[in-house]
């Protein structure tokens, strides 16, 4: 039988720190994951969610500084943005790499029964036995059968290699793998990109069921919800989710919103009452006799009584500033850091538009896309939807002009068109990311400045492209893609990687966007918001 709750160890991980030469990316990090609860990492893009999964499993570059312990179950899986297998290899020789140490496990346990009666067989056993129960080797590949089948991998030719499939076709080979080693420690990041909904469905189910330690890092909302038991920000300010400084929060990314949203506004009015206190205590040290001593100069007859009033006033006036002194190196010691101002989008998506902007008919594109019929007029909002290889992306890179139709009529008779791609390409990795988008927009009329868009933090303007998060990477793809107001701006899955705040603002600036906008998402929250017009494209098949 699989292995029990109880007999899975726990993930443990104590005062964790990861610094490069230009940055320090997590500072004192604590996380308690116990074998049944499933964990979601939150945070602003660059807080260090996918650095936190790869140090966890020992996965960080060698220039990576890091300090802290972390104690882990022995099998554990990453499953990290990109899937852990060569473009070369076959979908045969993944689904085989993946069974062979499962077979290999039920082999060792009949050839070492052999042995059983010795005190080094019975061991050599009882180990082989443990190990083989804590994958259920023994049904290993009708798990395989089952989750191909689940996943649609099975309508794939075995012999295909990796590197022709989609992204959405490599994630779903990826699940596969994992559904049938089923590890006791599960480390995800961003497990739902490029998936359909089918798929979304089978991951779902098959992490609810699984009786080992799960952390992942998402950015979709809905997953968070149905998946999560528990919440751990990363960013989530001083006072942290319970006014204590604590990260974690017991619930889906519903309820954490307002938990959130609270978290800040506490912080906030901490901060301005401190302050005030501050700025009463500063006063004080400052006070002079006048404050305590007021009235008419002495008489004659009372010169006395006042300079035996005065030396009363002047011992007053020095307690209350020893006093107040005292009070104010209390409170500048533990005083609250000010509230970072919020990264908050402020761009416009695109700029106004007249007329028709883009009319298909037709369109195919050999092998990965048909398209019968596309209107979309100045202003319109068109969501694209459709399973994993229908050619969403494809459709967007026809009408960007990146990929030529075979066969059809297109006609996009937009002024200028910009299209966001699922992984905007990196020209310089070493150029920074200021330098990298004035490069982009040189020659434009009055483009936006970086630091006006609210896209990517100032501190991270210096930064290298290559240093960027995935998140972060996509935050500057973004800028530059409205930096020329176009007025058909297209757009491939906007709300991947990049954190939940701005994926909310993103649907907000949608909604009020003048120009014309193209979308492919398969982002669960975001469609079932929707508004506008949707355009499903089915799985491409041969004409005839």
């Amino acid at each position: 039988m699989p292995e029990t709750i109880t007999s899975i160890a726990p993930l443990v991980v104590s005062g964790l720190s990861v610094t490069y030469p230009d940055r320090t990316v997590l500072s004192g990090v604590d996380l308690l994951a116990q074998p049944g609860r499933r964990i979601g990492l939150v945070g602003e893009n660059g807080v260090g969610k996918s650095t936190l999964l790869r140090a966890v499993a020992g996965r960080l570059p060698a220039r990576a500084q890091v300090s802290g312990t972390v104690s882990a179950p022995r099998d554990l899986v990453l499953l990290g943005q990109e899937p852990p297998f060569s473009d070369a290899a076959t979908v045969a020789e993944v689904l085989a790499m993946t069974l062979a140490p499962l077979r290999e496990a039920v082999a060792d346990v009949e050839r070492l029964a052999a042995g059983v009666g010795t005190p080094a067989g019975d061991a050599a056993y009882a180990l082989a036995l443990e190990q083989a129960l804590a994958h259920d080797a023994w049904d290993a590949d009708r798990r395989a059968s089952l989750a191909a089948a689940r996943l649609g991998l099975d309508a794939l030719d075995r012999e295909r290699v990796v590197g022709t499939l989609s992204g959405g076709q490599r994630t779903r080979l990826a699940l596969a793998t994992i559904m049938t080693s089923r590890p006791t420690c599960l480390l995800l990041d961003e497990p739902t990109n490029h998936l359909d909904d089918d798929a979304v469905d089978v991951l779902t189910a098959f992490l609810r069921d699984l009786p080992g330690v799960v952390v992942l890092a998402s950015h979709d909302r809905v997953l968070l919800d149905d998946v999560c038991t528990d919440l751990v920000d990363l960013d989530a300010g001083e006072l942290g989710t319970d006014g204590r400084g604590g990260r974690r929060f017991g619930g889906g990314w519903s309820a954490y919103e307002k938990a959130r949203a609270d978290a800040r506004r506490r912080w906030e009015e901490a901060y301005a009452a401190q302050q005030e206190e501050l700025a009463r205590l500063r006063e004080a040290t400052r006070i002079g006799t006048g404050a305590i001593a007021h009235g008419r100069g002495p008489t004659d007859g009372d010169k006395f009584i006042h300079a035996f009033k005065g030396a009363r006033v002047e011992q007053t006036l020095a307690r209350r500033k020893k006093d107040a002194q005292r009070r104010l190196e209390v409170v500048e010691r533990e005083q609250l850091p000010k509230p970072p101002a919020r990264l908050v989008f402020r761009g416009d998506l695109t700029a106004p538009s007249t007329g028709a902007l883009v009319l298909v008919r037709d369109v195919e594109v050999a092998g990965r896309m048909r398209c019968e019929r596309l209107d979309l007029a100045a202003g319109e909002h068109l969501l694209l939807t459709g399973g994993n290889g229908s050619g969403k992306s494809t459709l967007l890179g026809v009408l960007a002009g990146r990929v030529a139709a075979t066969s059809g009529t297109l006609a996009v008779s937009a002024r200028t068109v910009r299209e966001l791609t699922q992984d905007p390409a990196v020209t310089d990795p070493r150029r920074s990311a200021a330098a990298t988008y004035d490069a982009a927009v040189r020659g434009l009329p009055d483009p936006p400045a970086l630091r006006d868009l609210g896209l990517l933090h100032p501190r991270d303007h210096r930064t290298p492209v290559g240093g960027l998060s995935t998140g972060q990477r996509r935050r500057l793809g973004l800028a530059v893609a409205i930096a020329a107001a176009p007025d058909l701006l297209l757009l491939d899955e906007p709300t991947n990687h990049v954190s939940l705040a701005l994926a909310g603002e993103l649907e907000e600036a949608l909604a009020t966007a003048p120009g014309g906008v193209v979308l492919a998402s398969h982002d669960r929250w975001l469609r079932r918001r929707w508004q506008g017009p949707e355009l499903t494209l089915a799985l491409w098949t041969a004409a005839g």
